[in-house]
């Protein structure tokens, strides 16, 4: 059975740094992209970042330059650095599948990143 786990999340001032985890138990890296989305207030839930099973890595044009997705394959654990934060990198951060079906397992509980100006 598939869990995801993140943490990582809190407040922090403009230009600061977090780094964001997510165990995700049942889900084979080499064979699944992992994402990382975040849901900003009010908004829609949105990919920020993505590493493909072969280690590929892709990130919204928001966050390029500026967040890092990474994993460790022996830990299940998916990581996200985030660097030079702004206020508009406010919100809850989930790690899930990013699929061509755009199917997803269930979501976890995601993690709360604050960022004040």
């Amino acid at each position: 059975q598939v869990q995801l786990v993140e943490s990582g999340g809190g407040l922090v001032q403009a230009g600061g740094s977090l780094r964001l985890s997510c165990v995700a138990s049942g889900i084979i890296f080499k064979f699944n992209a992992m994402g990382w989305y975040r849901q900003a207030p009010g908004k829609q839930r949105e990919l920020v970042a993505v590493i493909t099973g072969g280690g590929t890595t892709n990130y919204a044009d928001s966050v390029k330059g500026r967040f890092t997705i990474s994993r460790d394959i022996a830990k299940n654990t998916v990581y996200l650095q985030m660097n030079n934060l702004k206020p508009e990198d406010t919100g809850v951060y989930y790690c899930n599948v990013n699929l061509p079906s755009g199917l997803f397992y269930s979501w976890g509980q995601g993690t709360q990143v604050t960022v004040s100006a």
